[in-house]
């Protein structure tokens, strides 16, 4: 626990040091901004913070791939992957640590968002439920995305490589399987929709807690970091 404590500060230190990661936390909290403006405070609707955590569980699909993509093709670029690798550490830490550092990030983000609910608490009659079950749902959402990040700058030494596989990944299980599943019927039906992410997803922005659905966040967040961990294992060896 030492070592990930300490990978996690690192990679921490190094997120709140990347101008890109401050671009895309500009950029994620005015797209936030603009979505609470035109879809949640409108005149005569109702006071629901559901359209809110919807277009940003939309927006994460781009921003947090951005956020991963130089957790680990960084260290393969600059070299420092070999220090890292001849460390006492292993790879599973190296991982686990990388990933945590940038969830960090991702929910110190997530709570600039809160203004929003302060503001429409004051507006309106809000269910305090429903916007807690809501942010535990984001943060769920946020850390498989991040492990999928991973996973994907685990690939490659090329940032942008890694962005567009993360972003490509999470595309599929999101807009792509959400297509399929309303052309498929049947048994193909049934399984588009349990890898649907974004479905799962809306049972907490309805203030639901759904047992299946925090099995596959918590289960897909341990399968892409397993990956990463075997691509990363894989390098030791060559």
């Amino acid at each position: 626990m030492r070592n990930v404590a300490a990978l996690t500060q690192r990679e921490l230190a190094a997120s709140f040091l990347s101008p890109v990661a401050y671009i895309v936390a500009a950029v994620f909290l005015i797209a936030t901004g603009y979505l609470f403006m035109t879809h949640t405070l409108v005149e005569g609707e109702e006071a629901a913070i559901r359209p809110l955590l919807d277009g940003m569980a939309w927006l994460l699909v781009f921003a947090l791939p951005l956020l991963t993509m130089r957790v680990l093709a960084e260290e393969y670029a600059s070299g420092t992957i070999e220090a890292l690798m001849t460390a006492p550490v292993t790879d599973v830490e190296v991982v686990v640590g990388k990933f945590l550092g940038v969830l960090v990030f991702y929910v110190a983000l997530l709570a600039a968002t809160v203004v929003h609910v302060a503001v429409l608490a004051a507006y309106g009659a809000l269910d305090s439920r429903v916007v807690l079950y809501g942010y535990f749902g984001m943060i769920l959402l946020g850390a498989l995305y991040v492990a999928v990040g991973v996973f994907a700058s685990s690939l490659t030494r090329h940032q942008l490589i890694a962005a567009i596989i993360g972003m490509g990944l999470l595309s599929l299980f999101t807009l792509v399987v959400d297509a399929f599943a309303g052309w498929q019927g049947g048994t193909w039906r049934v399984v588009l929709g349990y890898v649907n992410i974004l479905r799962h997803f809306g049972d907490f922005s309805k203030g639901i807690v759904d047992t299946k659905s925090i099995v596959f966040f918590l289960s897909g967040t341990a399968f892409f970091l397993f990956l990463a961990t075997k691509v990363l294992e894989s390098r030791r060896w060559r």
